[in-house]
């Protein structure tokens, strides 16, 4: 079973999985520092590759596993 969870973005990793407040799905592909910030990299669910700049302590929402199992912390 998954479930959605907020998740600060210093604790993102490559190949989570982002959810947008419509529904739509973006997979972590690249995780940089920049200056005091964090620039994801993704992979929408539509193919179209983009990218944000966020505060390490921003919000996101990621979906979760509910055994808890999470991908290696790469930042």
């Amino acid at each position: 079973m998954t479930t959605i969870e907020l998740r600060e973005t210093r604790h993102l990793a490559v190949g989570d999985t982002l959810v947008s407040v419509s529904g739509r799905s973006f997979e972590v592909t690249k995780l940089v520092r920049v200056g005091r910030g964090i620039r994801v990299h993704y992979l929408a669910d539509d193919g179209t590759a983009g990218r944000f700049t966020a505060a390490p302590e921003a919000v996101c929402r990621v979906l979760g596993d509910v055994s808890g199992a999470h991908a290696q912390h790469v930042a």
